[in-house]
């Protein structure tokens, strides 16, 4: 039985993921770096066909989408927006942890802003809807969103994400093993050849 699988692509670099800042809701665009990581996910993604794709409204993640060539049939889905860090926005971990030295994003989330639990929910949500649907399927998002996409996806709570580290331009497959009750991840932070899906 070949069950679906679900394609995670995270956007490419922009200027505050250069510098460390927590882009949630900043709108802000790829830079030259981004663009062109972005672009070689098109080479990498060349064999991949998906029936669904899914994109944050964000550009970062809406440009990825389009320069890896899948903005054509592409659905903008509000529920993958990145987490909303509230005061946090746009500060480094570092200026975080010297006022808030135990703080720690998968637990506490961000103040003003959006709880685990909260994105969780989104998370939740997207799952669902792509549970819902016949043939591969493929977001694309930000980086800890989609660790708590992944999480989620497993059963696992939000707070697991923390383990699933997830660089720019990368790409994640989620799937099953058995059968719907074994939800694996197939690849994880793939930052060139796609693995083998002999096992599909």
């Amino acid at each position: 039985m070949n069950l679906p699988l679900l394609y995670l692509v995270r956007h490419g670099d922009t200027a505050w993921t250069d510098s460390h800042q927590h882009t949630g809701r900043t709108d802000l665009p790829l830079n030259d770096k981004g663009e062109h990581h972005a672009h070689d996910l098109k080479g990498r993604l060349q064999s991949v066909t998906v029936e669904h794709v899914f994109t944050s409204p964000l550009q970062r993640a809406a440009r990825t989408c389009e320069l890896a060539g899948f903005a054509t049939n592409a659905v903008t889905d509000a529920d993958l927006v990145e987490w909303d860090y509230g005061r946090y926005e746009g500060k480094t971990s570092a200026e975080i942890h010297a006022a808030a030295p135990d703080w720690d994003l998968f637990r506490d989330g961000g103040p003003g802003g959006e709880s685990p639990d909260d994105v969780a929910r989104r998370a939740d949500r997207f799952v669902a809807r792509v549970r819902a649907l016949t043939g591969d399927a493929m977001a694309f998002s930000s980086g800890h969103f989609l660790r708590v996409l992944a999480a989620r996806w497993l059963g696992l709570p939000a707070s697991a994400g923390r383990y699933l580290f997830l660089g720019t331009a990368t790409v994640g497959i989620l799937g099953y093993e058995h059968g719907p009750g074994d939800p694996v991840i197939r690849l994880w932070n793939d930052d060139g050849r796609l693995a083998d899906r002999e096992n599909h």
